[in-house]
């Protein structure tokens, strides 16, 4: 295991560079460039002035080599549009999206689990086939479509819930009103994994009950239950756990439209934002934590894969 770990480790560190030089290529190559040279009031000499200043006007490898010397001293740089540091930017972002996508994400696991296992053991039931329905709907409906009707819903006709933001002003933060500004985004970023999920786990039930093993545990006199939880269950979670690692970095990246539509101060709006105004130092800071986020679920992946399944773990 932990050769392993360790192999996986230093394809985690190429696959980090190769990551690193694609972006850093892309966004430069990209016509136009930083928002805050395309400011009418600057002359054409003051901008050539801040593009030397910046070091725009050296060669890319220049240019790179640069930025991977001061990411290894722990520098991502600072903000073409603010001056503030990139790491400060990334760590007041990133615990604000990990609230938002992880309490998604627990919620969606809570509920589809339960409901993949059910609508399995019930198939071609009513209510697998209502099931069925809601989550083909989660899967197809579009998010910020989804988003703006619930805040009409919920905030603009029944006036429950915020529209958006993180807190209310004039309040110091209190649990119970950040817990409102969280149930609306929650339940947008939750809809399409919690219908994902409950698929996958449909799936893998109906596939696992009609195995040899199960019918063998039905025939010894097993109650129904035992079979379902303490046979079944368990071999039909490693694709589930697959899509759980796929969803976690897929919800951090992926955040941006839900944390745009509500106002919500995470790294997906931050990404949005960086990206519009072509700040280079926050687009490479915002898609490198994205990328260990991605790297870091699938390592985790595969080891809950050796706890789930022993097969896996002595293989």
């Amino acid at each position: 295991m932990g050769s392993y770990l360790a192999r996986r480790l230093l394809e985690s560190v190429v696959l980090l560079l190769i990551v690193s030089v694609t972006t850093f290529a892309l966004i430069r190559s990209a016509p136009g460039g930083p928002s805050l040279l395309a400011n009418p009031e600057l002359s054409r000499q003051d901008i050539e002035q801040m593009r030397e200043q910046l070091g725009l006007n050296d060669p890319l490898p220049l240019q790179y080599g640069r930025w991977l010397g001061n990411l290894f001293r722990g520098n991502l740089g600072a903000s073409y549009s603010t001056v503030e540091p990139v790491g400060g930017l990334i760590r007041d972002r990133l615990p604000n999206t990990l609230a938002l996508t992880g309490l998604a994400l627990a919620l969606s696991i809570v509920v589809a689990i339960p409901l993949g296992v059910l609508s399995a053991t019930r198939r071609n039931s009513r209510f697998d086939r209502f099931v069925a329905g809601v989550s083909f709907f989660g899967i197809s409906i579009p998010v910020f479509w989804l988003g703006i009707i619930l805040i009409i819903l919920f905030s603009s006709q029944l006036r429950w819930l915020p529209a958006g933001g993180m807190s209310t002003l004039g309040q110091e933060f209190p649990l119970v009103d950040r817990l409102k500004h969280l149930a609306l985004p929650t339940i947008v970023l939750a809809t399409a994994n919690l219908a994902e999920l409950t698929r996958y786990t449909r799936s893998g039930m109906i596939t696992v009950l009609g195995e040899d093993y199960v019918r063998t545990a039905h025939a010894k006199g097993l109650a129904r239950r035992s079979v379902v939880f303490g046979h079944a269950l368990r071999a039909a979670l490693i694709p589930v756990v697959t899509v759980i690692g796929v969803l976690l970095p897929r919800a951090v990246s992926g955040a941006a439209i839900t944390e745009t539509v509500f106002s919500w101060p995470g790294m997906g709006r931050l990404a949005v934002e960086a990206a519009t105004t072509r700040d280079y130092p926050v687009v490479m800071g915002t898609t490198l934590t994205v990328a260990v986020v991605v790297i870091a679920s699938s390592l985790l992946t595969d080891v809950v894969y050796g706890f789930v399944d022993p097969r896996v773990r002595l293989s």
